[in-house]
């Protein structure tokens, strides 16, 4: 079963920002989550402590943590960010969050 993907303007930023490296190992993992997103191999976990209509989920790429949701079997990559940034940026944003789907 294959999904879609739409990618948030500020996460399509954050992903243009990076090294090219780094970009494609994401890019390339992505497109292997969603062509296989039930056998994927990826180090996913569902974010906790988070309300809202849809659940949150991170996929961990190296140093990197892309935050998604999934919905009507698309893949909607909210924010792409560096392990630093932590989820500082969750805790910000979460508000925000809420009124994405």
């Amino acid at each position: 079963m294959k999904i879609g993907i739409e990618i948030h303007k500020s996460a399509a930023k954050s992903l243009q920002e990076l090294d090219s490296g780094t970009r494609d190992r994401i890019v390339s993992e992505l497109k292997s989550f969603v062509n296989e997103p039930t056998t994927s191999k990826s180090d996913i976990k569902k974010l906790k402590g988070i309300k809202g209509k849809q659940d949150l989920y991170r996929l961990r790429i190296g140093d990197y943590r892309v935050i998604y949701a999934i919905q009507d079997d698309v893949m909607w990559v909210i924010e792409i960010m560096n392990r630093e940034k932590g989820y500082k940026w969750l805790t910000t944003n979460v508000f925000n969050l809420l009124f994405l789907f």
